[in-house]
């Protein structure tokens, strides 16, 4: 009767890890889903080849069509230090891909009837209700002046990156060609502004109100500026409903969507699957980042999200998720705001959201929307001939700054995300992983 009781209580361990792996889309078979396995196990192999290269330490990648997972594959290790293998549960540092969770949250609120997208900011952050513009008077001698905004920055300009709020690491040499861009984020780090990406005991709450007391980099709605935008929405959020970032999202969207591995900082319980982060080595090959990197302009930390739990929940960089987890999100989208009853959003408003609301307007520094233009929270992909390569006019997307992705296809009801953990990315694993899984499709 003991042995009886230790079998059925090992089985039942095998079952419950199980379904907490499984928690995800519905598994499909490929086939069922108008895609090849044979072509699978190609992109499987390409994606192999980074971390026998050593180019990366490993990677999950997940494809999902029609509504199911397809495709789920880890590759490497998540820690090569202690030889952890990489697990499809794997815990990324998923970046700059919280800002598309974030505009979600803020769009759930537009649809409360609590704001209009053209509403001026300053009418609900007091702090944001008069700004100044940056204007450089000597370029040589690093002297500037502030004029009037013309026009008041609106929520609909946080939303598209073009409020003229910048990012502080954007000032780096490798980053920011433009002379203003670089004395903006020397003004951001003077008034101790961080992007997000390191160990902070302050809130969103003192992050709006210094960027309240510093200028714009351009006139609201001249450029498209990728900066701290979506963090000032993450205070909206807390204004408007009254709760904190962390719990709305966690009460709102997690919870909703069954997104359960999906944290601004991990419990202890779940820090052991969080992935170690790498940089490319000078003497070839790629190293662990330990500690706190800090370059004068870019200040990150692989323990961010990690560690006590802190008052900071930045709702541009802030959250960890796996592959599976961030995949329920996508499918909503797709599903036009719709999950396994749950419903988020209207279809109308996804539809708002993933079409292009920038025209032709140009990016003024280094990171760019995309060919069709910028939605609320998503690049948007134009026509494969001008893209250059395989996809779909009409694609959604967006990264993260430590070698994350996620692109929709509602054309052809697709899916992708690949996540890995290297900072700076010097590989062309990104755009690989996109041609080998359209190389996958095999019907319409």
């Amino acid at each position: 009767m003991r042995l009886r009781v230790a079998v059925l209580s090992a089985s039942f361990v095998v079952l419950l890890t199980s379904t907490l792996w499984a928690q995800g889309l519905p598994t499909v078979a490929p086939e069922d889903v108008g895609l090849s396995s044979d072509r699978l196990t190609r992109l499987e192999h390409v994606m192999q080849a980074y971390v026998d290269r050593g180019q990366i330490s490993g990677a999950v990648t997940l494809v999902a069509r029609r509504g199911g997972e397809a495709h789920i594959q880890a590759y490497g290790a998540a820690d090569m230090g202690d030889s952890r293998p990489m697990e499809v549960d794997a815990i990324f540092r998923i970046a700059s891909m919280t800002k598309p969770i974030t505009s979600l949250a803020v769009m759930m609120l537009y649809e409360e009837g609590r704001f209009r997208l053209n509403d001026p900011v300053g009418m609900y952050l007091p702090e944001l209700a008069s700004l100044d513009v940056l204007e450089v008077t000597d370029s040589e001698n690093g002297t500037f002046s502030r004029v009037p905004s013309q026009r008041p920055v609106t929520i609909r300009h946080l939303l598209t990156h073009t409020s003229g709020i910048t990012y502080r690491f954007l000032g780096a040499a490798a980053f920011g060609p433009l002379y203003e861009q670089r004395l903006l984020s020397g003004l951001y780090g003077e008034a101790g502004i961080v992007d997000g990406l390191s160990e902070h005991t302050g809130t969103i709450e003192d992050l709006v109100t210094k960027l309240g007391s510093l200028p714009l980099l351009h006139q609201p709605g001249a450029a498209f500026s990728y900066g701290l935008n979506i963090d000032v929405l993450g205070r909206l959020v807390e204004v408007l409903s009254g709760l904190s970032f962390d719990e709305f999202l966690r009460t709102r969207i997690f919870e909703p969507l069954g997104m359960e591995d999906t944290y601004f900082y991990l419990p202890s319980a779940k820090s052991g699957r969080l992935a170690a982060l790498y940089s490319p080595s000078p003497t070839g090959g790629i190293v662990e980042v330990e500690g706190t990197v800090d370059d004068g302009y870019l200040t990150f930390s692989a323990t961010y999200s990690a560690g006590d739990r802190r008052t900071n929940f930045p709702g541009g960089a802030g959250l960890s998720s796996t592959a599976r987890d961030y995949s329920r999100f996508l499918q909503m989208m797709l599903n036009g705001g719709e999950l396994d009853g749950a419903r988020l959003l209207s279809p109308t408003t996804v539809r708002l959201m993933t079409s292009n609301h920038i025209g032709e307007l140009a990016s003024s520094g280094p990171v760019p929307p995309g060919l069709g233009g910028f939605g609320l929270g998503f690049a948007i992909d134009g026509a494969p001939t001008a893209e250059g390569e395989l996809g779909s006019e009409g694609v959604y997307r967006w990264g993260g700054i430590f070698n994350t992705l996620f692109w929709v296809d509602p054309e052809r009801h697709l899916i992708g995300i690949m996540m890995t953990q290297l900072f700076p990315n010097t590989t062309d694993i990104q755009d690989k992983f996109r041609i080998m899984t359209y190389q996958t499709i095999v019907e319409r």
